[in-house]
């Protein structure tokens, strides 16, 4: 395994989906008298990359089998980013990274993000952008009992639905930003099946048939 498999950049960035972290004074955390949760979804952002050989007409055969080898052990799927960085891009190289990364229902997205280290001359580096979620510090259950004569919020209180929405995005940047639209109008499609089924004619518009009493 070269270098370039082994270089990874994180950054944390922190959400919140409700209002009322606990104020902290003198490093002391005061008591939540709120219903908002403390304990908040954290999405852990890792950077992967691949530094490849790039030619006049794209990658070569052995370039191409080391990207897919790559994406494979990854095991590339919905939620990661795919970008190519380099000084000069190279259509026929950006095609074929595209066509690696369509294989697992992957767009190369516009533009990269930073990472360490430089991109050699004629060399194309390809970054794999994955995230994560989790909510730290869960479960509490520091507290031995779940009554509290002061009528705070207990410390663990969020945990369960906060961890659970944590595990079970599909996309943990949805977290973040919400999904995009992709342009199509639903309601729009919808609607005409709806209109569709109501300008059918019923099945029992033409009346009963016929049916001689004589079986003739």
């Amino acid at each position: 395994m070269t270098n370039s498999f082994k270089r990874a950049a994180s950054s944390v960035l922190a959400i919140s989906l409700g209002l009322g972290l606990a104020a902290c004074g003198g490093g002391v955390e005061s008591n939540n008298y709120s219903l908002n949760s403390v304990k908040q979804p954290v999405v852990e952002r890792n950077n992967y990359v691949l530094d490849l050989q790039t030619s006049p007409s794209g990658l070569d055969a052995m370039e191409q089998a080391r990207l897919n080898d790559w994406f494979d052990m990854l095991d590339l799927g919905y939620g990661d980013r795919v970008a190519i960085d380099t000084a000069v891009m190279s259509p026929a190289v950006r095609e074929d990274v595209a066509e690696a990364a369509g294989r697992y229902g992957i767009l190369v997205a516009e533009g990269a993000p930073v990472t360490q280290g430089y991109v050699d001359p004629g060399n194309v580096r390809v970054v794999v952008t994955r995230s994560t979620a989790y909510v730290p510090g869960c479960p509490d259950w520091s507290e031995g009992y779940g009554f509290h004569k002061d009528n705070y919020t207990s410390d663990g209180f969020g945990c369960a639905v906060n961890g659970n929405i944590a595990a079970m995005v599909a996309n943990p940047e949805h977290l973040l930003e919400g999904a995009e639209g992709t342009g199509e109008t639903v309601v729009m499609s919808s609607n005409r099946a709806i209109e569709s089924y109501r300008e059918q004619e019923p099945t029992g518009a033409g009346g009963l048939p016929q049916v001689a009493s004589d079986g003739n």
